[in-house]
């Protein structure tokens, strides 16, 4: 039998107690959705039976499944296209000798410390110039790709065996179809990883399809819950409820890829 020493129960206690912050939010919002305005203004803790109301007025007062809708479509559509750009760019990057790649790759890792507040104006005069607003198009074309997942791309093909590549080689398969028949399949860790940081990043994205989706009907959730917020009277039992809502995608791409997500960033690391 093994003995439990103290440092083990200090180390016990203290992972309940940051387990108990962390989810703590995620139930008080759970919380609030059950519950009436003045409830939750008051501090009401436990779960109540308002959340029968609580839908059907949020239902009411912006439309929800539109929103959804516009926010799935963008995020998976923006996921799909990165992962497929930003790999193939740090596939490149580790696969291709070349003596310019390094400084190549040290240049777009500059281009992470420009703030989008920097950019943002070029990027809406270039995006109306290009007929782009309230379409998925413009939406999604800023972030097709970025330093990080090109970086995170290479670090991670750093580990990649090149004598499989060789071997592909020499049996007269193309550049592409290594990438896609033997790249692909042996790094799906690494491109799950990829993929649950890019849709949570565009799943939660405000402020571009803020300035880009001028139409109510293009609309996504992060947009339509800050909507709620501007009434005369703030129910923050909707509030509650829509956030619910929001975080029901991101949670459950989360919970089924987090074996893969752990050996994706794992294989970074090495």
């Amino acid at each position: 039998m093994k003995k439990i020493t103290f440092s083990k129960i200090l180390l016990y206690v203290f992972l309940v107690i940051a387990g108990f912050i962390s989810i703590f939010p995620f139930y008080w919002i759970v919380s609030g959705a059950t519950n009436m305005s003045v409830e939750i203004v008051r501090g009401r803790m436990i779960p109540g039976g308002n959340l029968l109301e609580n839908w059907n007025t949020l239902f009411k007062t912006i439309p929800i499944l539109m929103g959804f809708f516009n926010s799935l479509r963008n995020a998976v559509i923006g996921t799909a296209g990165s992962l497929f750009i930003c790999s193939m760019a740090g596939y490149g990057f580790q696969i291709y000798r070349s003596k310019a790649k390094d400084r190549v790759m040290s240049i777009l890792l500059l281009s992470m410390m420009i703030p989008f507040a920097a950019v943002m104006i070029p990027l809406f005069r270039l995006t109306s110039a290009l007929k782009l607003l309230n379409t998925t198009t413009g939406i999604v074309l800023p972030g097709l790709s970025t330093a990080f997942l090109i970086f995170f791309f290479r670090q991670c093909s750093q580990s990649f065996p090149m004598e499989i590549v060789q071997a592909a080689r020499i049996d007269g398969v193309g550049e592409f179809g290594i990438y896609a028949r033997v790249y692909f399949p042996i790094m799906a860790p690494t491109f799950a990883a990829a993929g649950i940081v890019t849709f949570m990043g565009a799943w939660n994205n405000y402020l571009w399809p803020l300035i880009v989706l001028q139409k109510e009907t293009s609309r996504t959730l992060p947009i339509l819950i800050t909507q709620l917020t501007q009434a005369y009277v703030i129910d923050y039992g909707i509030i509650a409820l829509a956030i619910t809502i929001t975080t029901i995608p991101t949670m459950l791409v989360f919970i089924t890829q987090q074996h893969r997500f752990v050996a994706g960033i794992l294989g970074a690391v090495k």
